[in-house]
């Protein structure tokens, strides 16, 4: 049985919620495999809206739904999340919800630097965190002093971590003149919450490898895009775990021979929310038209998102940094409203034609687009199920798209609705 890997191939908000929803339908497991609850996936089933951070999205369908290692987790929000999405009638139980032992925590003073340091920011380079703590955590993490899942079982062993983690925060805090933190109120924090969460709690790498053992197909969904990598995105703009399809197997503990197709999800414009480069960002009425009809607001933070026409470029480079097999393009139906759309097929870097997004910080702030011109499309695409339903123009759009970033289309998805999308290529067979 073949097991996919989604992943965002822009700067996310690309519609993963969407297909992933799509794919679980045929899946016996979903997998989040980094990332924390500054992801934001919105699931729309039978006219009834879910929107999801930390929950895997197979949630909705009673799969069994995983939370991996690779996932920085505030247990607070997760409890709430629960909560929120069992009064949608959604049965969250640990039969359907399982949460990696060895996951890292992220705690109130997590929350409060995060935040602290992006007001603090005057040097003109503000990352757009979105305050949830994620950078922190994923900080003490590699710092080796993270407080993990595993560590509530056992509340009488947890007073010295939390002091070992608070020798590190308190000395930052007093440089950065914020009151010192006392161990007592860390460990009221997670004594209060261990009790509830420890129930979803085991080895998960040992689930999933059973699964994978008993032929069930797994399906790893990721958040954020590959542009935000901390590696092999828009530096220093960016998040702060992996978001390529690599991470799949280090993030839920499986070997990297788990992963048999990856699928890239990709908006047929352009969205970025935050800070940092966007080579083909609008300003004027048609990045307006797009934001209203594409409704480009973030999920869990309510932020605008910058709009742009389509860069070939940024997705092609995804492709090969992701490994991605096919991708399946959402939100066709946006372009309706435009007789002519750009497309950004290379850039221009002081005088020259280059085809590769610069990792200098400052060569990207340089860079500018090399359009091409193609003709809109007189008729919409808007829940199109079939080929046969696109104009032909669209049609032209979606397989140039194809060539630039040489990576075929798999799925195409013509309207938020799960059964508005046209198969090309089932990313399970």
């Amino acid at each position: 049985m073949a097991n996919v890997v989604v992943v965002g191939s822009q700067w996310g908000d690309e519609g993963k919620g969407k297909i992933v929803d799509w794919l679980s339908n045929q899946a016996d497991a979903v997998v989040r495999f980094q990332g924390g609850h500054n992801a934001g996936h919105t699931l729309v089933i039978d006219g009834v809206t879910y929107k999801l951070s930390l929950l895997p999205s197979g949630i909705v369908r009673g799969k069994l739904s995983v939370i991996g290692n690779g996932v920085v987790i505030d247990p607070h929000a997760l409890i709430a999340e629960i909560e929120r999405v069992s009064a949608q009638g959604v049965s969250i139980t640990p039969e359907t919800l399982r949460v990696a032992e060895n996951a890292c925590l992220i705690l109130s003073l997590h929350r409060e630097l995060d935040l602290h340091r992006e007001s603090a920011n005057t040097a003109g380079t503000k990352i757009g965190t979105t305050g949830r703590g994620i950078g922190p955590a994923y900080e003490d993490k590699v710092g080796r002093r993270a407080i993990r899942m595993t560590d509530l079982a056992d509340l009488s062993a947890l007073m010295p971590k939390i002091e070992r983690l608070l020798t590190h925060h308190n000395a930052l805090r007093r440089g950065l003149r914020l009151a010192e933190i006392e161990p007592q109120a860390i460990y009221d924090e997670l004594a209060e919450v261990a009790p509830k969460v420890l129930p979803y709690v085991e080895p998960v790498f040992d689930l999933l490898y059973n699964e994978k053992r008993a032929g069930k197909r797994i399906l790893f969904e990721g958040a954020q895009g590959t542009l935000l990598d901390i590696d092999h995105g828009t530096y220093p703009f960016v998040t702060s775990s992996n978001t390529v399809a690599g991470q799949a197997a280090a993030g839920s503990g499986m070997g990297p021979g788990a992963v048999n197709y990856v699928l890239g999800i990709t908006k047929a414009y352009t969205t970025r929310v935050g800070g940092g480069p966007f080579p083909t960002e609008l300003d004027d009425e048609n990045g307006r038209i797009m934001g209203e009809r594409g409704r480009e607001f973030g999920v869990v933070t309510g932020r605008k998102r910058r709009c742009g026409w389509f860069d070939a470029v940024l997705v092609r480079q995804a492709v090969k940094t992701s490994g991605i097999d096919g991708i399946a393009l959402t939100k066709l139906d946006i372009l309706d409203a435009f007789e002519e759309i750009q497309v950004c097929v290379a850039y221009e870097l002081d005088g020259k034609r280059i085809d590769l997004l610069p990792s200098s910080q400052e060569a990207q702030a340089r860079i500018k687009p090399i359009y091409e011109t193609i003709e809109g499309w007189p008729s919409g695409t808007a829940g199109a199920r079939s080929w046969g339903e696109l104009p032909a123009q669209a049609i032209k759009y979606v397989r140039r798209i194809e060539e630039l970033i040489g990576c075929p289309v798999a799925l195409l998805s013509t309207s938020p609705e799960r059964d508005d999308t046209i198969l090309v290529r089932n990313p399970f067979e």
